[in-house]
C-alpha cells in the first residue's frame, strides 16, 4: 500500500500546483454537494417539491448505501492523504478514507435521479457532477485517487442493484399491512444499528427508521402530492426546512452530548424525529395549509 499511497500523494501534489484561493473556494463549493447538510436540503426538496415517491425511494437507498460506506471505511481503515502528508490538506475531513463517501453518494444520488428523469441531458449533468465531486476530494487533499475510484465503483454496483430490485421490493412492501410496514421500518434500522453501534451509523439509520414509519402512515392516511404551483412548492420547502433545522440544531442543544452514556439513544431519537417530520409531519401540515394537491398521489 505504501507505493499506492505515495503515488496518490504525488498525484494530489501535482494537481495542487494550480491551486489558489479562487479554485480552492470553487472546489470547496463543489465538495459541499456531497456533505450531510446538502443532502439534508436536497432530499426534502425532492419529497416536497418534485416527486414524493422519488424522494422517498432515494432517501431509503441513500441512507442504506451510506451505512455500507461507514462499515467499509471502518473495516478497511485506510488513512487520508493529509495523515501522511499534512501539506496537501485544503479542507476538513474526519475518519478513514476508503471508499470516498462523497464519490459513492454522488453516484447513488445523481444516478438515481437521472434514472428517474430518463433524459439524456440529465445523465450528462449527473456524470459531470459525479466526476467533479470526486475530483474535488482529491484536489482538496482529503482523499487519495484510489479512495474516489473505490467510491465510484461501489456506488455504481449499488445503483445497479437498486435499479434491478427496487420495483419488486416496493410492490412487496405495498402489499404488507400497515402494522408490518411500521414494524419493518423501525426494526431493520434498529437491528443494523445494534450490529454496528456508532455515531455515524446512528446518523444514517435513525432518519431511515423515522422516515420509513412516517411514509407508511402518510401513504395510508395523508395522501400527498409534490405537485402544485411554483409558489406552493417554495412555501412548502421554506416551512418544512425551518422545522428540519429546528430539530437538527435545537435538539442538538437540548439532548445530551457525546460524554453521556445515552448519547447514541438521544441521537437516534433526534434524527428519527427529523425523518418522521420529513415524510409525515410536513405533508400533513402542508395539507392543513392547503399547499398541496391532497387528492392525488405521486
Amino acid at each position: 500500500m505504501e507505493i499506492i499511497w505515495q503515488w496518490g500523494i504525488d498525484v494530489i501534489v501535482a494537481i495542487q500546483q494550480i491551486h489558489g484561493p479562487l479554485l480552492d473556494n470553487i472546489f470547496r463549493a463543489i465538495t459541499f454537494l456531497g456533505e450531510e447538510e446538502f443532502y439534508l436540503i436536497l432530499l426534502p426538496v425532492l419529497l416536497w417539491c418534485v416527486d414524493f415517491g422519488l424522494g422517498a425511494r432515494l432517501a431509503a437507498f441513500f441512507l442504506l448505501a451510506n451505512y455500507i460506506n461507514v462499515g467499509l471505511k471502518d473495516w478497511l481503515q485506510q488513512p487520508r492523504p493529509f495523515y501522511r502528508e499534512p501539506s496537501v490538506k485544503l479542507a476538513e475531513a474526519e475518519g478513514y478514507g476508503m471508499p470516498s463517501g462523497h464519490a459513492q453518494s454522488a453516484v447513488v444520488v445523481w444516478g438515481t435521479i437521472a434514472a428517474w428523469a430518463r433524459k439524456t441531458w440529465f445523465w450528462v449533468v449527473a456524470i459531470v457532477l459525479i466526476v467533479l465531486i470526486g475530483f474535488s476530494r482529491v484536489y482538496l487533499g482529503v482523499h487519495f485517487p484510489t479512495d474516489v475510484l473505490a467510491g465510484w465503483i461501489i456506488g455504481g454496483v449499488l445503483l445497479a442493484i437498486y435499479l434491478a430490485v427496487q420495483p419488486g421490493v416496493e410492490r412487496w412492501l405495498s402489499q404488507l399491512k400497515l402494522g408490518w410496514q411500521i414494524l419493518l421500518a423501525l426494526a431493520v434500522p434498529l437491528v443494523l444499528v445494534l450490529l454496528y453501534p456508532t455515531k455515524d451509523t446512528v446518523t444514517t439509520l435513525a432518519p431511515l427508521a423515522g422516515a420509513g414509519m412516517g411514509l407508511a402512515l402518510t401513504n395510508r392516511y395523508v395522501p400527498f402530492s409534490a405537485r402544485g404551483l411554483w409558489w406552493q412548492r417554495i412555501v412548502r420547502f421554506l416551512i418544512g426546512i425551518i422545522v428540519v433545522l429546528a430539530l437538527y440544531l435545537g435538539l442538538k442543544k437540548v439532548f445530551p452530548g457525546e460524554e453521556s452514556a445515552f448519547y447514541l439513544v438521544f441521537r437516534f431519537l433526534r434524527y428519527g424525529l427529523i425523518g418522521v417530520w420529513i415524510t409525515l409531519g410536513a405533508p400533513w401540515f402542508f395539507r392543513l395549509l392547503r399547499l398541496t394537491e391532497a387528492e392525488k398521489r405521486d
